[in-house]
C-alpha cells in the first residue's frame, strides 16, 4: 500500500517559539550540541563576568565546578539590574534571560565579550536549571528557572551590606547536550587564557571532589607580557617587548567609526615558538584580522631590514612569515567598542574586520621600525635567526625533492638496493616487506619466508637516530634510503620547518605491511625502537594508518619426547613448564634469527596462519615520542640497562604488547 507524502502548504510553516528556539537548534548558538556547544555556553556566563571587571567593578571572579556536572559563576560587579525596566515596560530578568537580543551592550562604547545580548538567555534555554542572585541598590534579587521556563518569578528582599555582584549556578542540560560534563582541561585553558588579557583580575577555580574542593588561581599581573616571559623562560634570544595604542575608524565609509585598541608583547626565541591572538578576550583560535597583520607587518619590516643591511646573498629569494614563525614568541589582545566586531559567528573563533586588520599591520610595522633602530643587536639577532629558518627549509626541500625523484624513478629495486630480495606478487594488498638484522638473519629468514608475497630487506647494526638527527644526514645513510626507496612512498615531516614539503603518497607504498623482525634480545629491541623511530619521524602515517606491524620472535624452544613449544617471553615459558610437569624436556635459548631452523622460522615468525604479529598502534604520539627519547638518548649504558629491566613496560606504553 502506498504512502501518502504529506502536503507542503501555508501551514506546512512553523516557527520555534521561546526556548525552544536554543534547545532544539543548540548548534545554532553554540557551534555544536556536543561537549564543545557545552563549554562555549560556560563561556556566555562567564564572559559577562569578565566584562564587569573590565569596566572597573571588581578584581576577583570565583568559578566552581561542582560533581554533577553544574557550574557556578560568581563576580563582584555591580550586579545584573534585573528589576522593572519602565522604558520595555518589562522585568530586565525577562529581557535578559528569556529574550535573545536583549542587553546592555547595544549603545555602549565599553571594550566588550558580549555584543549580541544572546549569551546569558541561550544558556538559561539550555540548562536543566539555572539559579540566579543578584546583590544591588540595596537589596539580594534571586531567580529560579527549570528547561528554559522561569519558575516562581523574581524574589527581592533587603540587603543591608555594600557588597554587590552576581552569582550564577547552572546545569546545562543533558536533553540539549550530547555530554555536559566539561573536564577540567577546559576550565584550565580558558581561564588561564582570561587571566592572560586581562591584567590583575584573580579568577579563583574551584572543583569539587566529594566534600571538599581544590582550588586554583590564575592570575597574570602585567597581562600577555607576562605571558610570553613564561611561555619564552630562559630561551629567548631578546628582551620581551610590549606595544600599545588606540585607533579610531570604520570599515567602510558608510559604516560607524568606533574605536580599537591594540596590545602585543613579543620575543625572539630559537626554542620555542608561539602566536595567539585575543580580541575582546576571546582566544581567536583561527586568528583573522590580527593574524593578517602579523604576517604582514613582520615580512614587509624584517625583510626591509634584511635588504638594508645587506644581510640577502646574491638572488637569495625573499623569507615567508613560516621562516619568522619558527622563532617568534608573539601574544596580540585587541578590543574594539561593542557592536562594531565581526566575528564569524557566535563561537568567536575569528574576526575579519578591514580596520582592525589595517590598523594594526600600521601598528605593528611602525612598533618594529621604532625597535630595530633602537635596538640594533636585538634586530640582528631576529633577522639573522629569520634566515638561518629560511636557508634551513630551503635547503631541506631541495634534499626532500631530490629524494622524491629518487624513490619514485625505475622499477628495478633488487638490482639498486643492496640485499633486498623482492617477492614475486604484484598485488600491493599481499605484499609483506620483512625488515630484519643483518646478514644472518637475512638468510634464515629469506627460507623461511614464502617467496610469493614475503619480501625481505636487511638492515646492517643499528642505524641512525631519527628523532635527533637532521635531515641531511638522515638522508645520507645508504640503510634508511633504501629502506624508503623499498618502501616505495616518499617522506613526510611533521614540523612547521617543513610543513609545505611533503611528498609522502600512501597510493605508492608497495606494501600491505611492513614488518620490523628482530632478534628477541637487548640489541634487538634497540635496533627494533631505531627503525621505528625512523617510520615516526619520516612516515608517520604508516603508523597511523596500521601498516607497521612488529614479528614475535621465541625467545625459548622446549621440546619433550612428543612435542616441541615456543614461548616468547618468560611468562609464556612458566606456563609451559607448569603444563609439562612431570616430563622430561630440554630448553635452548633463541641466540638470534640467524641460528633457527628455516622450519622454525616459517612456523613462528613468517607463516601467516602461525606466526604472532604486533600492529604498532601508537595512540599517544607525544607519549611515543617521550619514551623513543628515553631509549634513544645518549646514555648507552643507562639505555641497555633501562631496556633489560623495563623492556616490557616500554611495549606497553608503545602499545605493542
Amino acid at each position: 500500500m502506498a504512502t501518502k507524502k504529506p502536503t507542503y502548504g501555508n501551514e506546512s510553516i512553523t516557527a520555534l517559539k521561546g526556548a525552544d528556539r536554543v534547545r532544539k537548534r543548540p548548534g545554532v548558538m553554540f557551534g555544536s550540541d556536543g561537549l564543545e556547544g557545552c563549554q562555549h555556553a560556560i563561556f556566555e556566563i562567564l564572559s559577562n563576568s569578565v566584562d564587569e571587571a573590565r569596566a572597573g567593578y571588581g578584581n576577583k571572579i570565583l568559578i566552581t565546578r561542582y560533581e554533577d556536572h553544574s557550574i557556578e559563576v560568581q563576580d563582584f560587579g555591580r550586579g545584573i539590574p534585573v528589576d522593572f525596566n519602565q522604558k520595555e515596560q518589562r522585568f530586565n530578568w525577562e529581557l535578559i534571560f528569556c529574550e535573545l537580543y536583549a542587553g546592555g551592550k547595544y549603545d555602549t562604547d565599553d571594550y566588550t565579550l558580549g555584543l549580541n545580548g544572546l549569551g546569558a538567555c541561550a544558556t538559561q534555554y539550555a540548562s536543566e536549571y539555572m539559579d540566579v542572585e543578584v546583590k544591588r541598590d540595596g537589596f539580594i534579587y534571586t531567580l529560579h528557572f527549570e528547561h528554559g521556563e522561569n519558575v516562581g518569578g523574581l524574589q527581592k528582599e533587603p540587603y543591608a551590606k555594600k557588597d554587590t555582584g552576581t552569582k550564577i549556578r547552572f546545569k546545562l542540560d543533558i536533553q540539549v547536550f550530547t555530554d555536559i560534563a566539561a573536564p577540567l582541561e577546559y576550565f584550565d585553558d580558558v581561564l588561564r587564557r582570561q587571566a592572560i588579557v586581562n591584567p590583575g583580575l584573580l579568577f579563583q577555580f574551584r572543583n569539587q571532589e566529594g566534600r571538599s574542593y581544590n582550588t586554583t588561581d590564575y592570575v597574570y599581573e602585567n597581562g600577555i607580557a607576562d605571558y610570553v616571559k613564561e611561555i619564552a623562560e630562559e630561551q629567548a634570544l631578546t628582551s620581551v617587548q610590549s606595544w600599545s595604542a588606540e585607533r579610531v575608524g570604520r570599515d567602510r565609509e558608510d559604516k560607524p567609526e568606533y574605536k580599537v585598541k591594540l596590545n602585543v608583547a613579543m620575543c625572539v626565541s630559537n626554542k620555542v615558538s608561539l602566536l595567539e591572538y585575543y580580541h575582546n578576550s576571546s582566544w581567536l583560535e583561527h586568528g583573522g584580522s590580527p593574524d593578517k597583520a602579523v604576517k604582514s607587518a613582520f615580512v614587509s619590516q624584517i625583510d626591509a631590514y634584511l635588504k638594508k643591511a645587506g644581510k640577502y646573498l646574491k638572488n637569495e629569494s625573499k623569507i615567508t612569515f613560516q621562516d619568522i614563525e619558527d622563532c617568534l614568541v608573539l601574544v596580540s589582545s585587541s578590543f574594539s567598542t561593542a557592536g562594531q566586531t565581526s566575528y564569524e559567528n557566535q563561537t568567536k573563533k575569528a574576526i575579519n574586520n578591514k580596520f582592525i586588520q589595517e590598523a594594526m599591520t600600521d601598528f605593528l610595522r611602525h612598533n618594529l621600525e621604532v625597535y630595530f633602530i633602537e635596538n640594533k643587536m636585538d634586530a640582528d639577532k631576529l633577522c639573522e635567526q629569520v634566515l638561518i629558518n629560511k636557508r634551513s627549509r630551503e635547503k631541506a626541500e631541495t634534499t626532500r625533492l631530490n629524494l622524491k625523484k629518487t624513490l619514485q624513478t625505475g622499477n628495478d629495486l633488487a638490482s639498486r638496493v643492496a640485499g633486498f630480495v623482492d617477492c614475486r606478487s604484484r598485488d600491493v594488498s599481499k605484499r609483506e616487506l620483512f625488515i630484519v638484522e643483518g646478514k644472518s638473519a637475512m638468510g634464515a629468514v629469506v627460507q623461511a619466508r614464502d617467496s610469493e608475497f614475503q619480501a625481505v630487506i636487511p638492515v646492517r647494526g643499528k642505524i641512525l637516530n631519527c628523532l635527533k638527527a637532521e635531515f641531511d644526514k638522515i638522508f645520507k645513510s645508504e640503510i634508511i634510503v633504501n629502506l624508503l626507496k623499498v618502501m616505495g612512498c616518499g617522506v613526510e615531516v611533521r614540523s612547521k620547518s617543513n610543513k609545505n614539503l611533503a611528498t609522502f603518497d600512501l597510493n605508492l607504498l608497495r606494501f600491505n605491511k611492513i614488518v620490523i623482525c628482530t632478534d628477541a634480545d637487548v640489541d634487538g629491541f634497540q635496533i627494533r625502537t631505531l627503525i621505528l623511530a625512523m617510520l615516526y619521524r619520516l612516515t608517520p602515517t604508516l603508523i597511523e594508518k596500521g601498516y607497521v606491524y612488529i614479528a614475535e620472535t621465541p625467545l625459548y624452544e622446549i621440546t619433550t619426547k612428543s612435542d616441541t613449544y615456543f614461548a616468547y617471553n618468560d611468562r609464556e615459558k612458566a606456563q609451559i613448564l607448569e603444563e609439562i610437569d612431570g616430563q622430561k624436556y630440554t630448553i635452548q635459548r633463541s641466540k638470534g634469527l640467524g641460528e633457527n631452523e628455516p622450519e622454525m622460522m616459517s612456523l613462528t615468525t613468517m607463516h601467516p596462519q602461525t606466526r604472532r604479529l604486533v600492529k604498532v598502534n601508537p595512540t599517544d604520539v607525544e607519549e611515543t615520542a617521550r619514551v623513543f627519547d628515553v631509549l634513544l638518548g645518549d646514555d648507552l649504558d643507562g639505555r641497555k640497562r633501562i631496556i633489560a629491566e623495563h623492556g616490557a613496560e616500554y611495549l606497553d606504553m608503545l602499545d605493542l604488547a
